[in-house]
């Protein structure tokens, strides 16, 4: 298979890249980085990203920026950054995306946990989270040609230690645990769904 990996040099990009790369061909995409790189808050980025990747069976997506910090701080330019990053980025490589997948391929967002278990200093990232859901029970109902697409939502993870104060009692989600909520959304048969590592 050929697998679109966006964030590809990130924490989760990175072991997902090791995990799938001996079986399948990885294109490689990130901000910085990679083998191709992509913002993901610029609609002309992302079509260049697909113009460069053609046809394409599954891609994967890790990436999505949104504010980290507290309520008092948030104004409208902190909030964007989760609504244009986080959610219409992702939304995006859907939109765009979709005319360059194959038949019976698969998308997969990354959503989190924050969705229904908030956390202080993550409201924005809780909001995207919750939307990005939302878009995936949405697309799996229109989307043609036997195309699926899921969403996976891990609580903070075991290689994001610096996360672990902002989590208080969170059992860390292990990246093998990360690794198999994708496999089950690429290599299964479910869309429209939430899968949740933990």
């Amino acid at each position: 298979m050929k697998i679109i990996i966006v964030g590809a040099t990130g924490t989760m990009g990175r072991h997902l890249v090791t995990a799938f790369e001996k079986e399948h061909e990885i294109v490689r995409v990130a901000a910085s980085g990679g083998d191709i790189r992509t913002d993901i808050t610029s609609l002309e980025s992302i079509e260049n990203l697909f113009e460069q990747t053609g046809f394409f069976d599954a891609l994967i997506s890790t990436a999505g920026p949104s504010y980290v910090g507290p309520w008092k701080k948030m104004a409208d330019r902190e909030f964007r950054k989760g609504i244009e990053g986080k959610l219409m980025g992702q939304v995006n490589l859907v939109l765009v995306g979709q005319h360059y997948i194959k038949p019976k391929g698969s998308f997969t967002l990354i959503a989190g946990a924050l969705t229904n278990d908030p956390q202080l200093n993550f409201a924005n990232a809780s909001a995207a989270n919750g939307a990005i859901e939302a878009f995936v029970r949405a697309a799996a109902i229109e989307l043609e040609n036997g195309i699926r697409i899921n969403a996976v939502s891990p609580s903070v993870i075991e290689d994001s230690p610096q996360y672990f104060p902002y989590f208080p009692g969170e059992v860390p989600v292990t990246m093998k645990q990360l690794e198999y909520a994708f496999r089950k959304s690429i290599f299964g048969a479910n869309t429209g769904q939430v899968i949740r590592p933990y």
